[in-house]
């Protein structure tokens, strides 16, 4: 009947609009879509949410495991809003995925900015239509699955696309000054509230909005994010592998970039690196967030220890006014974090002070282990001259490019060293070469006058000559722990 009389009576097209309204195709021209789709059950109406304030909007940096059922599990990525903060966690609701409440560590999150498009799931920015009619016909998609995208023919305008059956229909989001709309007469200030109408009344369009469409995209590393993430800030330093940078990650979390030095590292190994350094999980070792590893320069990303490296924060006014039982501490939470790498296998290769990070409760991190390995031969060789950390390195490291959780022993003596002499250079006033030739004839670092005779013991054991006389870390950490047990009372 419809058809009949607007073919018939097309003077009458406004009577026949109010009775039958019609949306706007994505081409523009007045048409149908299915009529059989009409005959499927209407979807229960949803009441759109309002968003939370900026402040009370957060972000998980990565996944945290409820251990209790005051808690709540999240993972990388969920939106969650606070409803209050007690102590170091938040009670918040999380708002992506499965609504619900709990407690979250407020170390496991980061402040938010307000949603934009791309965060809801039904957006996709850069997709056609005949993309969109692909994924919508797809396996993984239904009857009903839906998706809303930049119109091609109308700039500034957007398209809804829903699957009905075997087929998609299109239809034009326009843009006007006050609003959008899809049915003239029908203004909507945002696309949510549109939608929202639309799944309420889908039989204006005679198709439900049943689910966003799913995605059909390649699995991705979930450490794997876009520099865009990531705004540099201030340059904290540079060494061997590239500059560090204190940044901010999606505008709001602090972190530490490392941006890598490509002249001089071998990227062909670089994903390799950075899947070891994804596995290694430890209190005392600085904590990997993300990685930008596509394209250059390549971006390793960190929590950031605001007190900078071991070696220039025990000069500073506040490191030279620690007495013993800190510095012991120091050498304790080293030691901890490189047994935790000789169990896992791992050699550093480049333990010193200036690779060991402080943060402001004084807790101290291992960083860049393993990153040495990436070094090119004919930089991280003792013919490099100064490229080498000659003063750091066992002397069969140093000459025959030999490493081993024993070589880092080596290198923890001299660590040791540099924390009772308040980060002093080690070996002053000689070159790599001169060192390199004492250290061979036997002369070892004379004990700092701020050291326990016990600690340099440990020192001189560190600095043996036959790497297999030298003690394990795990030895390191129960003799060191030791002493700071027995020398702490004394100073509390």
């Amino acid at each position: 009947m419809e058809p009949f009389l607007r073919k018939r009576l097309t003077f009458l097209s406004f009577f026949w609009d109010k009775i039958w309204p019609v949306a706007a195709p994505d081409d523009g021209v007045p048409g149908f879509p299915d009529p059989a789709a009409s005959a499927e059950p209407e979807p229960p109406a949803t009441e759109p949410c309002g968003a939370p304030a900026p402040a009370q909007l957060f972000r998980a940096l990565y996944d945290f495991t409820a251990r209790c059922s005051a808690e709540l599990s999240v993972s990388r990525g969920d939106r969650l809003y606070a409803l209050k903060a007690e102590g170091d966690y938040i009670f918040a609701r999380r708002l992506s995925g499965p609504p619900s409440t709990g407690l979250v560590p407020i170390t496991h999150l980061a402040k938010a900015t307000p949603e934009t498009l791309a965060d809801y799931p039904w957006y996709f920015s850069s997709i056609s239509r005949a993309q969109a009619q692909q994924l919508l016909l797809s396996p993984a998609n239904a009857p009903g699955a839906f998706l809303i995208r930049p119109s091609e023919s109308s700039h500034g305008d957007y398209s809804l696309s829903v699957r009905a059956q075997a087929t998609v229909h299109h239809y034009r989001i326009s843009t006007a000054a006050d609003g959008l709309y899809l049915q003239k007469g029908q203004l909507f200030p945002s696309l949510q509230e549109l939608l929202a109408y639309y799944k309420a009344n889908w039989k204006l369009i005679r198709n439900p909005l049943l689910q966003p469409c799913v995605p059909q995209l390649p699995q991705q590393d979930e450490w794997e994010r876009p520099r865009s993430e990531f705004a540099l800030r201030r340059k904290l330093g540079e060494g061997y592998f590239g500059e560090v940078w204190e940044g901010l990650w999606l505008g709001s979390a602090p972190v530490a970039v490392k941006v890598i030095k490509s002249a001089y590292m071998k990227l062909a190994d670089l994903s390799k690196e950075i899947q070891t350094l994804k596995s290694l999980r430890h209190e005392r070792l600085i904590r990997l967030h993300a990685v930008c590893s596509t394209g250059q320069p390549v971006y390793i990303v960190t929590e950031l220890m605001r007190k900078g490296n071991l070696q220039a924060f025990l000069g500073t006014p506040e490191g030279r006014a620690l007495g013993l039982p800190l510095l012991l501490s120091f050498a304790c939470q080293v030691a901890e974090g490189m047994s935790y790498l000789e169990e896992r296998r791992i050699v550093h290769r480049d333990l010193a002070a200036r690779n060991v990070l402080v943060g402001d409760d004084l807790a101290c991190k291992v960083a860049d282990f393993g990153l040495a390995r990436l070094l090119k031969d004919d930089v991280y060789s003792p013919s490099s001259g100064s490229k080498i950390p000659v003063k750091w390195t066992a002397p069969e490291a140093a000459s025959y490019r030999i490493y081993s959780p024993k070589s880092d022993v080596w290198s923890f003596g001299v660590l040791l060293y540099e924390v009772f002499t308040y980060g002093q250079c080690p070996y002053e006033g000689l070159s790599n070469h001169e060192t390199l030739q004492q250290v061979t004839r036997g002369y070892r670092l004379p004990r700092p006058a701020s050291c326990p005779a016990e600690v340099y013991t440990l020192m001189l054991e560190c600095w043996r000559g036959s790497p297999e006389e030298r003690p394990a870390f795990p030895a390191l950490q129960e003799r060191l722990s030791a002493a700071h047990r027995r020398l702490t009372p004394a100073h509390t």
